[in-house]
């Protein structure tokens, strides 16, 4: 690092600009690269990669540096977390900086109370140490602090992920398979792939691992009728679609046109013709009701707090506050209880999130199932070992970065057995058993 110069003041500023948080700090840090668009490729990852650790250690950088400036959390980033010694840093450090940067890598973390060494605020470490106990909670607030990894889905309906993956490895990519996912592929590194050949062709997609999981939790069939109730962007749309062969219909709903217009030139380059995508106004959308009770799975990825993404989105733990919390979780069950009436007899609901805070996770899901009994919890342990996926985490999928490498993820599998004759119901599940595992055939 010391024998190239760093753009450091050009980082500065952008931290300077992120810092507020008025808005996501990606379309923050999206726009500076805009407004400045004679900064090389190395000089953008330099720059995005200061501004996400500061973000990412904000916290106990802030206490380290004692009267924090952006300036002062860039260099004490670049001291305590990247490991620049004081040789290395001399020709960025001004005036007083000389003296400061010793003691802020002297800093004694382990002496600051838990929030501080989670680099959370003080509420979040309360809830954290709630639901997971101080040792788990330091290695999963350790594990968020890291940047995840590049994770790609197979499109499975136009490729092979042996083949996919040799062709990445040919092209110097350190590509492996996800360990879980049956469509999953991991980079080691963070390649351009948005002019890559096979991305344009539809060979496969940016998706997280454990959000593929969510797909093979719905293990929708071939032919049936299917909705992705909060579809945003689509990225678990177009794998729902792959593994029903493109046949039956798929309904993707959003209120967002910003987030569904994204889904257009995805779905371009996907293949599939299986695939409706459709603007809705709220959860009582009419358009919604027309289909009620004719649907055979609806996923429920609800909007929620997006702390199990911290690696990716580190400026959520210190947008999010309690209050927000308590707002997501009326919209939450508002949400799922409008899914579930979309639901057919014997049909399937799965609740999922990406927040790790039980309010947001089996709370909802323990008071819809108390208000709807028609509605029964099955394990999702067992749903994904009948398609030969090992993640053993008990009735509900847990998936965090800690234990599973994937953001953190929760979802709820729960099948309507209204007015379904037991003989019907036996039927179905071993249709269901049969469907999941032709499903991972063909991934």
């Amino acid at each position: 690092m010391a024998h190239t110069p760093l753009p450091l003041e050009t980082a500065i500023t952008a931290l300077r600009t992120v810092l507020p948080l008025e808005a996501p700090a990606d379309v923050l840090l999206s726009r500076f690269f805009r407004e400045n668009p004679a900064l090389g490729a190395k000089d953008r990852a330099f720059i995005a990669e200061l501004v996400f650790g500061v973000l990412r250690n904000l916290r106990s950088l802030d206490t380290a540096c004692g009267k924090p400036t952006p300036r002062l959390l860039a260099i004490a980033w670049l001291a305590r977390i990247q490991g620049m010694n004081m040789r290395q840093l001399e020709p960025y450090l001004r005036g007083p900086e000389l003296d400061q940067v010793p003691a802020i890598k002297a800093f004694d973390l382990a002496a600051q109370p838990l929030a501080v060494q989670w680099d959370v605020p003080d509420w979040l470490a309360e809830r954290l140490a709630a639901t997971f106990g101080e040792a788990d909670a330091t290695r999963l607030t350790a594990a968020l602090r890291r940047p995840a990894p590049l994770d790609l889905r197979v499109n499975t309906i136009l490729a092979k992920r042996d083949e996919l993956l040799a062709t990445l490895n040919a092209a110097g990519m350190t590509a492996e398979a996800t360990p879980y996912s049956p469509a999953g592929i991991r980079l080691a590194d963070k390649p351009a792939l948005n002019k890559y050949k096979p991305f344009l062709a539809g060979h496969f997609e940016v998706q997280d691992e454990g959000s593929q999981l969510l797909g093979y939790l719905v293990a929708p069939k071939r032919g049936e009728m299917v909705v992705d109730f909060c579809a945003g962007a689509g990225g678990k749309t177009l794998l729902l679609g792959a593994l029903m062969h493109s046949t039956g219909r798929l309904y993707a709903f959003d209120v967002s046109e910003k987030r569904l217009a994204k889904l257009k030139p995805r779905l371009k380059r996907s293949g599939l013709s299986n695939i409706t995508p459709q603007l809705i106004t709220s959860e009582h959308d009419s358009r919604i009701k027309r289909l009620t009770g004719k649907i055979d799975r609806v996923l429920v990825d609800a909007p929620c707090s997006g702390l199990g993404t911290l690696r990716r989105n580190p400026d959520l733990k210190l947008r999010q506050n309690p209050e927000s919390v308590a707002e997501l979780t009326v919209k939450q069950a508002s949400i799922l209880a409008a899914a579930a009436k979309l639901v057919k007899p014997g049909g399937r609901l799965v609740y999922a999130t990406c927040s790790l805070l039980p309010e947001e996770n089996e709370n909802i899901v323990t008071a819809f199932l108390a208000a709807n009994p028609q509605f029964r919890l099955k394990n999702a342990a067992e749903v994904l070992k009948n398609q030969q996926i090992n993640v053993h985490t008990g009735e509900y999928l847990r998936l965090n970065p800690a234990d599973h490498g994937t953001d953190g993820f929760f979802a709820a599998v729960m099948e309507n057995e209204t007015a379904v004759p037991a003989k019907a119901r036996k039927t179905a599940a071993a249709k269901t058993d049969t469907a999941e595992a032709v499903a991972v055939d063909a991934a």
